[in-house]
Order: structure tokens, then C-alpha cells, then sequence
């Protein structure tokens, strides 16, 4: 029996430029034992986390975030972070309000949907590893600019090692390759 299921997320997913940057500023940093850095073809920037959705309703769901207006805007890096719980993240900001606004309209997608939104306020990152306790980060910051026009719906593929597919583009987002 296929599982009518389909766990997914909204996220920025970065041009195979970006991507190979975004890769030498996680391998710039020292890994302890036991640390997780996330696959080169992984790398991206979460807007929203869905979880597990029916299959039946993505059709409602992409026509709805096909309706969305992106405001283009340029993101760029902030010093690397070292989370609670061992996350390496790599923070971005903006200087405009377009992502805030891209951020929040999604939310009220999701939510007309009623699929439930994370309460945490948004803090756009991208996650360099996972259990990274005592981990390093690069004694020169980055200085990466990531150029944001769309946003893509991905699916989380099951599977032992973490795999992700590009459902739909929005926007100028660039597809996964």
C-alpha cells in the first residue's frame, strides 16, 4: 500500500553558484566526532515546515502558493552560529522587508489550509550540520549575497540519508538540479 502522505516544506533552494559556496562555508568550520554536516545537494533555506500532508491536497496547496507575489530582494550572510542542541547554521539577512513578507504570505497560505505554522519566530538560516557540539566555525565570516526571487515547495524523500525533491518552483527560484 503507497502512503498518501507527503512530508514537505517551503524553502529558498540556492543556484548551483550559491550551492557551491554556501558547501566551502561548511567545510570551512572543524567538525567534532560524531557530527552530521549536511549533503551538498541539501543545502537550503527553510521558509516553512509542513510535515506530513495528504497528497490529495498539494494541488490546493501549489495553486495557492502559485498565487503569491515575490518581491525580489538580496539576502547576505551573517556570522556562522552554533545552536542549542549542536545545529550549525549559517544566519542571513535582509535589508528590506521582501523576505519578512514572502515569509508571513506563505504562513497565511498554510494556515487557510490549516496546516499548523511553527510558533517560533522566523530566524532565516541555513543549516550547515547537526549534531556539531564543540564544533569550530571559520575564523573569517562569509561573505556570501544570495539574490532571492522565488521560493520552491520540496518533498522529503524517506530513506535512511536525508534526500529532498523540487515539487514546484515559484517565482524566479531556480529548480533543484
Amino acid at each position: 500500500m503507497q502512503d498518501d502522505s507527503a512530508r514537505l516544506f517551503t524553502a529558498l533552494w540556492p543556484e548551483p553558484a550559491l550551492r557551491a559556496r554556501l558547501c566551502d562555508e561548511r567545510d570551512g568550520w572543524r567538525w567534532p566526532p560524531g557530527a552530521k554536516p549536511v549533503a551538498d545537494a541539501n543545502l537550503h533555506l527553510t521558509l516553512h515546515f509542513l510535515g506530513a500532508l495528504s497528497r490529495l491536497r498539494v494541488a490546493a496547496l501549489d495553486g495557492a502558493l502559485a498565487m503569491l507575489p515575490v518581491v525580489p530582494t538580496t539576502l547576505r550572510a551573517l556570522a556562522p552560529e552554533l545552536w542549542r542542541g549542536g545545529i550549525a547554521v549559517l544566519r542571513f539577512a535582509t535589508a528590506d522587508s521582501a523576505l519578512a513578507e514572502l515569509h508571513a504570505g506563505i504562513g497565511r497560505v498554510l494556515s487557510e489550509l490549516g496546516v499548523a505554522l511553527d510558533p517560533r519566530p522566523f530566524a532565516p538560516h541555513v543549516t550547515l550540520a547537526r549534531r556539531a557540539r564543540g564544533a569550530v566555525p571559520p575564523a573569517v565570516p562569509a561573505t556570501l549575497e544570495w539574490r532571492v526571487g522565488g521560493f520552491a515547495l520540496i518533498e522529503s524523500l524517506p530513506g535512511q540519508r536525508a534526500s529532498y525533491r523540487v515539487l514546484r518552483s515559484y517565482g524566479d527560484e531556480p529548480p533543484a538540479p
